[in-house]
């Protein structure tokens, strides 16, 4: 049974008739008193509540239910219908534990959506209390072939996964880099009813501020002055299945909102078009940035925040899962002995010891390329300590006969030429040089004006 608490008899007339079509019982009370009335004698499964009972447009009224319906019953889903110009109140509401919030006017796939993403994570949230399953009953269950260890930091990961696969609840993966954010966003794909739709990778730290709408929602003909044919945008690319935002934390403030927009009503314009498009897509995002912490330095929309953080999954580095190690050089050794003809290709005990030894400061990535580095420079079929002790300090001879001499440059003068040497190897284009030195376009063009570097 879903609660509808609004006193607007027109509003609460429309919500009814769209859940009773989407097969859902419903009832409906005008104002707060009823509501909390309604909670000891019905079963109810969600609330759907406005913020305003009365003449005030405070949302003061909305707040007040929402912590007394929390107070009694932590576990219901409380929905908050609000105007987009108080979407500072709908954050306070979700500071205050709400499940979404929708903005006035609202379309009927907004409130369906978000109707079944908070009741079907309300109805898997029992699971997480329940015993903790083994690896083995987690392969079981899924497809999580791809996500190599049984680590419980790992085994934890995988039961998030396996309760919000099936819902459309948008994700947001942190953790360093190299951890294998990306690869998690894919395993969620694969598992949700979305696995035969498309899975649309974006890099925003790749896409320029310039750029973003052409790039995001499409552009058509003539829309500006290099726009020669009509494009798709990513959203567009990515209806039916899900769309990957990647290094969510380099987005531009300024273009926060426009991404806040697609994300709260799942509808868009492309640039040079006035006519709205309305998408069907489920967002995972990832960053390796504290967000919160941007957002305290108003560098980041806290509404976005929330938006896009209905579900946190925090990836650890690999130091602080060692006995993984093992699992993932296997993992790694077979997939190099099929890709460069090799027999099997085993590590010793020893060797085994000094890998989990290591920190791992670049994680997984950082693992595969010293196994890959040490099987391409040892022909052994039994490889030990020492063979990637040698292939860990050829690389670092490597690094250090690049370096200039101790007190011969300053840090931002190697900097300023290691961009300028970048940008001249790939012949000024921006998205490759950024990759080439490890940064985002967006950080690349931040050290290009401070350096006073032309594009």
């Amino acid at each position: 049974m879903i609660l509808v608490v609004d006193d607007d008899r027109s509003i609460t007339a429309s919500l009814s008739l769209l859940l009773k079509q989407s097969g859902y019982k419903s009832m409906s009370v005008a104002a707060p008193a009823e509501a909390l009335g309604q909670l000891d004698r019905q079963d109810l499964h969600l609330v759907l509540q406005d913020m305003n009972f009365s003449r005030q447009t405070t949302g003061e009224e909305g707040l007040a239910l929402l912590k007394q319906i929390k107070s009694r019953r932590p576990e219901l889903p409380v929905i908050l219908i609000t105007a987009w110009g108080t979407i500072e109140l709908a954050v306070h509401g979700m500071r205050a534990g709400a499940a979404d919030f929708v903005t006035k006017p609202w379309t009927q796939q907004q409130i369906v959506q978000s109707v079944q993403t908070a009741l079907s994570l309300a109805a898997t949230a029992p699971q997480a209390a329940a015993q903790p399953r083994t690896r083995a009953e987690y392969d079981a269950r899924h497809d999580f072939a791809k996500i190599i260890g049984e680590d419980p930091k790992i085994l934890k990961i995988l039961e998030i996964i396996s309760r919000v696969s099936a819902t459309d609840a948008s994700v947001l993966i942190t953790g360093e880099s190299g951890t294998g954010k990306e690869l998690v966003a894919e395993v969620i794909h694969r598992n949700s009813h979305r696995r035969h739709g498309p899975f649309v990778k974006v890099n925003l730290g790749g896409v320029s501020t310039s750029l973003f709408e052409s790039e995001m929602f499409g552009h058509v003909k003539g829309a500006f002055t290099d726009a020669r044919s009509d494009r798709k945008g990513r959203f567009e690319v990515a209806d039916g299945g899900t769309i990957f935002l990647d290094e969510i934390g380099e987005l531009d403030p300024g273009v926060q909102v426009k991404l806040l927009r697609v994300l709260q009503d799942r509808t868009y314009e492309v640039l040079g078009s006035s006519l709205p498009r309305t998408v069907n897509v489920r967002v995972i995002s990832a960053t390796n940035r504290n967000l919160p912490g941007l957002v305290e330095e108003g560098r980041f929309r806290e509404d976005l925040l929330f938006r896009l953080n209905l579900i946190a999954i925090q990836i650890p580095p690999l130091r602080e899962r060692p006995g993984d190690i093992p699992a993932l050089v296997n993992h790694f050794l077979e997939r190099l002995s099929r890709s460069y003809g090799r027999g099997a290709i085993r590590v010793t005990s020893g060797g085994l010891d000094w890998l989990r030894w290591l920190s791992w400061p670049g994680n997984i990535r950082q693992l595969a390329h010293l196994i890959e580095r040490t099987v391409l420079t040892c022909d052994k079929e039994l490889l030990d300590a020492v063979d990637f002790r040698l292939a860990l300090d050829m690389e670092l001879r490597e690094a250090d006969r690049s370096l200039p001499e101790v007190g011969s440059i300053s840090l931002d003068e190697m900097e300023k030429a290691m961009i300028l040497k970048a940008l001249k190897h790939h012949r000024g284009h921006i998205t490759n040089a950024a990759a080439s030195l490890g940064l985002s376009r967006t950080a690349l063009y931040r050290r290009m004006e401070k350096y006073g570097i032309k594009a």
